[in-house]
């Protein structure tokens, strides 16, 4: 296929995200040795699969581990087929194996090809049948028992695929077609700046930043205490790229819009960072000590009363052991606690440090793209974010109904500094392609939901005010005189 082969000469290594294809089925995971991974009803193992290269298959055996899979092609034999299947009846009768005995020959550790092999010998009427319906017949079983599984590099379109087969009320029922348009129309490129507001458990910012390879910057814009990235997290990024990743809440956005909010004292240029460093670093003993007791007690006043009541000695037993604990042990545990504080209050200042990077990112007004795909209502999204992108831009947004976006069509009208609007419903439909029989698949999805997008124009600021008594009158036309012809 296609996914595996683009990627093959690649190497797993352990902490990889990877994911598991098995027929149409697909489960991202990450690699660790001697963890247990459940996958179609099957527990396995991943420590085999690491230094293999991409697209590689196993097989699984004994114990829940993972072998290569050899490629044996067996040898072309003369196939007998009937004419067509009108004798055939289904009585349930014409396989001589039982489920006892199938269960007798994977206990002595016979693979899957040969149990195939061995119903296909054992059946009474596959001779009988056309090649087509013997082709299905060694399809169905091959299913049913040659446990192979593919290990496939995650991409877009992977993942896209996993997810709206697994769990698509995550992704707000966005299909893949649907996606690959998004990211279309909306011009995604390496190098630009792209505003995303996603409620699709992160699938739409890692085709983003996917896309983009690391280059440019995104800005993610998140409802809540936090943007959710479940998503972004199986396509497997370097650090590099989440350093091109921002955040900004949507609760503040009325701030940046008014410049009432102050974020330019919490970005720290590097030279005074460094300045910053110096001047701790000869602080005293005492007040580097003192400080971290500041932030200790600051998180300590967040535990409950209840965590408090259970680590107090019960009866005078414990009361002797925790009498018999040496000062260094308890020094252990507060440094413990300190340094626990001191890297949560790190953590704080970095996420207010990435916040106001991208509120600075925000004020500049000339982002090149705009994407929207999120379960709350579009138009109050899309008339906010719209003043954040610069001229002659594209922006989109998806919405799983159609009504959300007639009324964001409607204002955009209204409102003006946008052309080429355009909605528009994607439709997607599978072909089988099989010789003499290639013909639409009868099972398809029945919607794929609804795109807005167009492009952002400047304002013409300089026209003259139409509302003046001067602007509206025009001056009466002069009446020409004819000459009379006097001959």
């Amino acid at each position: 296929m296609a996914e595996s082969g683009a990627t093959c000469g690649q190497l797993i290594s352990e902490g990889d995200y990877v994911v598991l294809k098995r027929e149409d089925v697909f489960k991202a995971v990450q690699v660790q040795r001697r963890k247990k991974v459940i996958f179609e009803k099957q527990w396995i193992y991943l420590d085999n699969v690491i230094g293999k290269h991409y697209g590689t298959v196993f097989e699984i055996t004994g114990g829940g581990n993972l072998q290569t899979k050899s490629n044996v092609v067996a040898s072309a034999e003369p196939k007998e087929a009937g004419a067509d299947n009108r004798n055939i009846v289904d009585d349930g009768k014409s396989q001589k194996l039982t489920r006892e005995d199938i269960e007798a020959l994977k206990e002595k550790g016979i693979k899957g090809q040969e149990i195939v092999q061995q119903l296909i010998e054992n059946s009474s009427t596959f001779r009988d049948k056309t090649e087509f319906a013997q082709e299905k017949y060694i399809k169905k079983k091959k299913k049913k028992y040659e446990a192979s599984i593919t290990i496939l590099k995650p991409s877009t379109r992977i993942l896209a695929i996993m997810y709206y087969a697994r769990e698509p009320g995550k992704i707000c029922q966005l299909r893949y077609d649907t996606l690959a348009q998004m990211l279309t129309l909306g011009n995604i490129h390496a190098g630009s700046k792209v505003i995303v507001m996603e409620t699709c458990a992160g699938l739409v910012l890692g085709s983003v930043m996917e896309r983009m390879g690391g280059y440019g910057s995104v800005i993610q814009m998140y409802s809540g205490g936090g943007s959710v990235r479940a998503a972004t997290d199986c396509f497997g990024f370097p650090k590099s790229f989440y350093e091109t990743l921002y955040e900004f809440p949507l609760n503040k956005l009325d701030a940046l819009i008014s410049g009432t909010g102050n974020y330019s004292c919490q970005v720290i240029p590097a030279e005074e960072n460094a300045e910053k460093t110096d001047e701790e670093s000869s602080r005293s003993d005492c007040e580097k000590q003192e400080a971290s007791r500041d932030v200790v007690g600051d998180c300590l006043a967040e535990e409950s009363e209840e965590s408090m009541e259970t680590s107090r000695p019960e009866n005078e037993e414990g009361l002797k052991s925790c009498g018999n604990v040496s000062a260094n042990h308890k020094g252990g545990q507060n440094l413990d606690k300190e340094q626990f504080a001191i890297e949560k209050k790190r953590k704080q200042d970095e996420r207010r440090k990435r916040e106001s990077e991208a509120a600075k990112l925000l004020q500049d007004r000339n982002a090149d793209g705009l994407i929207i795909a999120s379960r709350f209502h579009p138009t109050p999204l899309l008339l906010t974010l719209l003043e954040f992108l610069s001229p002659s831009r594209p922006f989109v947004v998806y919405c799983q109904y159609k009504e959300p976006l007639l009324e964001c069509y409607t204002k955009l009208r209204e409102k003006g500094g946008v052309i080429s609007l355009k909605l528009s419903e994607t439709w997607l439909r599978h072909y089988q392609v099989l010789p003499d029989r290639s013909h639409p698949k009868l099972v398809m999805s029945s919607g794929g939901g609804y795109i807005l997008h167009g492009i952002t124009v400047a304002r013409d600021t300089t026209k003259a005010n139409t509302s003046s008594p001067e602007g509206t009158e025009e001056p009466a036309p002069k009446k020409l005189k004819v000459a009379e012809d006097t001959s």
